[in-house]
């Protein structure tokens, strides 16, 4: 396997456990969020939601030379959110 592939896994699964840590802070209001695999997981299901999203709207900062740009971050923290969003409706009408 490329060692350059390894290490772009390596970085996505960090900015991804970033920003699922960020926006499960945000979103319960506490230190512990929603746990760490689960914040892995909406931080990747964020960073593909939050890249896609941005790419149709056509946001774009500039900071594509970084290579984890602050970008990246940014649309996976939206992207986040938009998930833990949509995961909250997702139980809401489950129970109701």
């Amino acid at each position: 396997m490329d060692w350059i592939l390894i290490g772009k896994l390596i970085v996505w699964a960090l900015v991804g456990f970033v920003a699922g840590t960020l926006a499960g802070r945000l979103a319960t209001r506490s230190r512990e969020g929603y746990g760490g695999w689960t914040h892995l997981l909406i931080g990747m299901l964020g960073a593909i939601v939050g890249g896609l999203l941005f790419g149709f709207l056509r946001i774009d900062f500039g900071l594509g030379q970084i290579t984890v740009s602050m970008a990246d971050l940014v649309s996976a923290f939206i992207g986040s959110l938009v998930c833990v969003g949509l995961w909250a409706l997702w139980r809401r009408r489950r129970a109701g």
